[in-house]
């Protein structure tokens, strides 16, 4: 915490306090610790000591399964899903319309970032399940492409 420098009847002392708590000070003078009680309340410094809780791992009990496409997944006929859940400000397209792979689809916004949504697959879009405005979560078929 704080180091201090003494000179008591010529002799140097190198001190240290190293931890107070309530009246209680653990001190180290010239290399050996003291607990030493004091007469009043210490302060302590402004600086607070962390205290960190132990990590519980999840125990998911059912398999996890995919909730967007896989990029290594075979191209066309598949369904677009939503990275994140957020609310869809744009769409891009309509149906019938015939998109390549990287064309803009639509956009999400979510976390108060917008997020464009790429087609992954070449092929006619099929199906759009959302509207502009609607609430979407991490999973939700947002539009099918089919052939």
């Amino acid at each position: 915490m704080k180091r201090f420098k003494f000179t008591i009847n010529g002799n140097i002392y190198d001190v240290e306090i190293q931890n107070i708590d309530g009246n209680i000070a653990e001190v180290e003078v010239n290399g050996t610790t003291y607990k030493v009680e004091v007469d009043k309340q210490l302060q302590p410094t402004k600086t607070p000591r962390l205290v960190r809780t132990v990590s519980v791992p999840s125990t998911d009990v059912a398999p996890s399964t995919a909730k967007f496409a896989n990029p290594a997944s075979p191209k066309g006929t598949g369904s677009i899903k939503s990275p994140l859940p957020g609310t869809i400000l744009d769409i891009f397209v309509r149906e019938g319309d015939n998109v390549k792979i990287g064309q803009k689809l639509l956009l999400l916004e979510a976390m108060k970032m917008e997020n464009t949504i790429h087609a992954d697959k070449e092929g006619k879009v099929t199906a759009i399940n959302t509207r502009k405005g609607d609430n979407v979560m991490e999973g939700d078929v947002l539009m099918q492409i089919g052939d």
